[in-house]
């Protein structure tokens, strides 16, 4: 494996950054994760324009353009050999002293790793999972925006745990006002009649990549969506619900809370927008003039 660190490639044992990186003390910086798909990267430009927002809303200047950018990742895919897998993107605001004062960091620090990924057993996207509600709130939207996509996921990990000591995969966070924001590192949506519902970004959701992805093609399907409020009582009683994600992809969920959601298996809804979500992988994977990214 070849990491992309600050313009060079190094070997992964030798891929390394200052313990007075302001991203490892604090968590000061910013991240992508994007997916490859037979040797192309998925939406690419749009990742990249994220990563640049997130960047300027916490007023970090990245040294190079987006042009530039979109050209290394491609490059660290390259040189990696990666047909299928995931690339992690991140921008620290770089070594500097000790205690937060972002003055002290001179140079922002650039980290590009393609590797494989892990993904979910197909049993649990033909049968759906169980997910539960945590008692970790999400970032209150007027403390952080969560339209950045920052290095800190501190109250996403304990959620996470939650989950885990729950005996599930994932848990669904609220905000400090008791509504549905997005699981640990997934969107969520539900089925309520014929609409697809989702939480908007102003709840406390990520304005997620495969999200807008799913929210368009189920356009295309002639399904409704609404971006709304959601409440625990409306995950409880909804006909179906699943969460989406770069890599979950699109994954059914049929239990909340020890409650059986719908019939109790992945409904139709989900499985249309998963099968129109892997056409368009496939269309736009097979457009041999777009180069090495979709």
């Amino acid at each position: 494996m070849k990491v992309y660190i600050n313009g060079k490639y190094y070997q992964k044992k030798d891929a390394h950054v200052s313990v007075f990186d302001h991203g490892l003390l604090y968590g000061d910086g910013v991240f992508e994760g994007l997916r490859i798909y037979q040797g192309r990267i998925f939406k690419l430009e749009e990742h990249i324009t994220r990563l640049y927002k997130s960047a300027r809303a916490i007023l970090l200047t990245i040294p190079m353009p987006e042009a530039a950018m979109q050209k290394a990742v491609v490059k660290t895919v390259v040189m990696n050999k990666k047909e299928n897998g995931y690339v992690r993107l991140l921008v620290t605001r770089g070594e500097g002293a000790l205690g937060i004062d972002p003055r002290s960091c001179k140079k922002p620090a650039i980290i590009i790793i393609a590797d494989d990924i892990q993904l979910y057993p197909r049993e649990y996207y033909e049968n759906g999972i169980a997910i539960v509600t945590s008692s970790s709130r999400r970032m209150p939207s007027d403390s952080l925006d969560p339209r950045i996509k920052s290095l800190n996921y501190l109250n996403n990990i304990m959620a996470k745990i939650e989950a885990h000591q729950a005996g599930c995969l994932e848990a669904v966070m609220l905000n400090q006002e008791g509504f549905i924001a997005e699981c640990t590192a997934d969107n969520i949506f539900i089925v309520r009649g014929h609409t697809l519902c989702t939480p908007a970004p102003y709840h406390g959701a990520l304005d997620g990549i495969t999200r807008n992805t799913i929210t368009e093609i189920a356009g295309s399907l002639g399904i409704p969506t609404a971006e709304t409020a959601l409440t625990r009582f409306d995950l409880y009683n909804a006909d179906e619900c699943f969460i989406t994600g770069t890599g979950a992809e699109i994954m059914p969920v049929i239990k909340i809370d020890g409650r059986v959601i719908g019939k109790g298996r992945p409904g139709p809804i989900a499985h249309k927008l998963k099968r129109g979500f892997n056409e368009y992988v496939n269309t736009v994977t097979g457009n041999k003039k777009q180069g090495c990214q979709i």
